[in-house]
């Protein structure tokens, strides 16, 4: 009788993971030095075992291909085979498939897929035949195969990283479609490389060619054959395209078919999950004495710590009701329980806080592969470093924080660091850096992306605005160097020349900007021309409970959350003074924009009184005054959403149920500003 396994798939695929992101990055060491027998050893346990687990579960092409990369890394062990980039690049080709067929288990429960190409490849290595082994290489594409989520059966080879899948996601949530655009050009035409601009200007009326196949650079140069593919985001209908394609003489549509981005998604998440697992220290790794000391855990999944922080949220909540019952009524043996629930809850709240708290490392693992490949398209030398990865954030903020990153990243090999040969005539080293960075300070966690690039052309900016119609010239002539750099945070704005595959969409860091300020946070950035430039993110540690100033305007109350106050001080009319239209006053020798949060949320009726209270906010390096009637004190919150229909309200990040039971409002002050 045949034993049934189903059950043990879920131990299956996490085990699976981890040992691919092990994989992973016993790779990119073993990259980077090719002695490294412990990452060796690694690499060889890590195939072994997906062999024996995926022969027990009856996963064949996994056993199959894992037992021909054993039969290599086991010849790379004794020596008998050198470790050189084809090795590399074929064993990095295994891993990729592996992932693709792991990916496909956990959505259908199978993962059948013929890898007799990467198989091939293997066995040509072994029997030293690398020449014979890199023309089958060429030969085959071990892209990401991709679904179109309808009836036909297309399938084709585009790779979507996780850039890529950020972008379409964001260009869905902007209204626009996806298409996949394949065009032949007649065998006679002369000029293949003008049809395909025709073709690509055609499009881009009402879209964005995001990525082709060939590269956008070899249609340029005519470089192709007859046909080519174009992957398209577009607020066209498909008919509306056809049409207008139909109308380039000496061409003709093969097929025009919308994507769903949704099934794009698995790729992503499958790379995310295997890299999040890649965190083992390993030997030649200077943390890895952290791998010494033994550590109980168990696993937990996520939803039952949601579940167990919003139950802690209600019960800070019912805390503060109960605080203002005893304090109404005087009840002197309530009090005294209330003070024990108060300094309980408080334990239990740090308790929970701290198991939702992960390292960023689950974040910062993922990113070695894409920087290497990054360099590699770019034909660029690049030292990445990362530095705190221990450092801890709440898992809420840490599953979001990664699509910034990517953004940042790709930026930061792609405008700041120059090519190898303009970084020697500039007397710099040849190897770019590229850093990483995170740590703690007060209640925040500050990451940062920095390179030893050429900086910002603060110049080149304020040209482009001037060309887009976001500046007028006589406006660019009054802007300061930290304003320019902020224009780079447009929706649409870019200052690549061409669009290739990674620069020049204008889906870029108005993306970063909106998803930082939607966890809370902030971004700055420093450059100094000719020596590189640093994107810093300061984020919350959490987002459920967050300590909150309580102001009071007529009879409504508002929460500002506390890490965005500065001070407090208290003011009469008589102080106030105009500037151009706008009230100030003076605060330690600096003048200090004043806003009557009244007016800013429209609150009904209007204060008569002298004396005010104005609490100064920050938002980067701005500071204003916001002018209240009462401050009431500072309070512990529990953020609820404002929901679909409200959310979204610029100044507004949320509500809480106040000890008296009613709902209060939190002011979003990155968005007030």
């Amino acid at each position: 009788m045949k034993m049934d396994m189903s059950q043990y798939l879920d131990v299956f695929l996490e085990e699976s993971k981890e040992h691919l992101g092990s994989l992973n990055q016993c790779l990119l060491e073993l990259e980077k030095d090719s002695g490294n027998i412990d990452a060796l050893n690694e690499i060889f346990r890590a195939a072994h075992t997906l062999k024996g687990m995926s022969s027990t579960m009856g996963f064949d092409d996994v056993a199959d291909l894992t037992h021909h990369m054993e039969n290599v890394l086991s010849d790379l062990k004794e020596g008998v085979l050198p470790v050189n980039s084809s090795v590399i690049d074929t064993i990095f080709q295994c891993f990729d498939r592996l992932q693709m067929i792991i990916d496909k288990i956990e959505v259908n429960g199978s993962g059948t897929m013929d890898n007799t190409d990467l198989i091939n490849i293997l066995e040509n290595i072994k029997t030293g035949n690398f020449e014979a082994a890199a023309t089958v290489e060429q030969e085959i594409s071990t892209l990401t195969s991709i679904s179109t989520g309808g009836d036909s059966s297309y399938q084709d080879s585009f790779a979507f990283n996780e850039y890529d899948i950020t972008v379409l996601k964001e260009a869905v949530s902007r209204n626009f479609k996806i298409y996949n655009i394949k065009v032949a050009i007649d065998q006679g035409c002369l000029m293949k490389s003008v049809r395909a601009f025709m073709v690509f200007k055609a499009v881009e009326e009402d879209g964005e060619v995001i990525k082709s196949l060939p590269s956008a650079q070899d249609l340029d140069e005519g470089k192709f054959k007859s046909n080519f593919e174009i992957f398209v985001i577009s607020t066209a209908t498909a008919q509306d395209l056809e049409k207008r394609l139909g109308n380039i003489s000496e061409t003709s549509i093969l097929y025009i078919q919308e994507i769903n981005v949704e099934s794009l998604n698995a790729q992503s998440n499958s790379r995310r999950n295997s890299d999040d697992n890649s965190s083992k220290p390993s030997s030649n790794n200077p943390d890895s004495s952290r791998s010494h000391k033994v550590k109980h855990t168990v696993r937990v999944d996520i939803d039952r710590l949601d579940n167990l922080m919003n139950l802690v949220g209600e019960l800070v909540m019912h805390k503060g009701r109960l605080e203002q019952i005893g304090f109404s009524n005087n009840i002197d043996e309530l009090n005294e329980t209330i003070e024990q629930i108060d300094r309980i809850s408080t334990d239990l709240q740090s308790v929970v806080m701290k198991v939702r708290m992960v390292p960023i490392e689950q974040v910062f693992n993922r990113f070695p592969r894409m920087v290497r490949d990054l360099a590699r398209d770019l034909n660029k030398e690049v030292e990445f470093l990362i530095e705190g990865r221990e450092t801890e954030l709440d898992r809420t903020v840490i599953d979001e924080i990664g699509d910034p990153l990517v953004h940042l990243l790709r930026n930061a090999i792609d405008h700041g660091l120059e090519s190898s040969q303009e970084r020697l005539r500039k007397g710099k080293l040849q190897k770019g850096t590229v850093i990483l960075r995170a740590r703690h300070e007060g209640n925040n966690v500050y990451i940062e992306v920095e390179d030893d690039g050429g900086g910002i052309d603060t110049d080149e900016i304020i040209t482009k605005a001037v060309d887009k119609g976001i500046l007028t010239t006589r406006e660019a002539e009054q802007l300061s160097r930290e304003e320019a750099i902020e224009l780079l945070f447009n929706p649409g704005f870019s200052t690549a020349n061409n669009i290739t595959d990674i620069s020049g969409r204008g889906v870029g860091l108005d993306v970063v900007k909106t998803k930082i300020e939607s966890l809370s946070g902030e971004i700055f950035v420093d450059s100094k021309p000719g020596q590189g430039t640093r994107f810093r993110i300061k984020l919350p540690l959490t987002l459920a409970i967050i300590q909150a100033l309580m102001v009071s305007v007529q009879d409504e109350i508002y929460a500002i959350p506390l890490s965005s106050v500065d001070e407090t001080t208290m003011i009469t009319t008589s102080d106030i003074k105009m500037v151009q239209n706008q009230e100030v006053i003076m605060l330690r020798g600096s003048v200090l924009p004043l806003y009557r949060l009244g007016d800013l949320l429209s609150v009904p009726g209007q204060s008569q009184v002298d004396d005010m209270y104005v609490v100064v906010v920050r938002k980067a390096e701005r500071q204003i005054g916001l002018v209240v009637d009462i401050l009431i004190g500072q309070q512990e919150i529990v953020i609820k959403s404002l929901g679909r229909l409200l959310g979204g309200i610029p100044g507004l990040a949320g509500a809480i149920v106040a000890g008296d039971g009613h709902v209060r409002l939190i002011l979003d002050i990155t968005t007030l500003f």
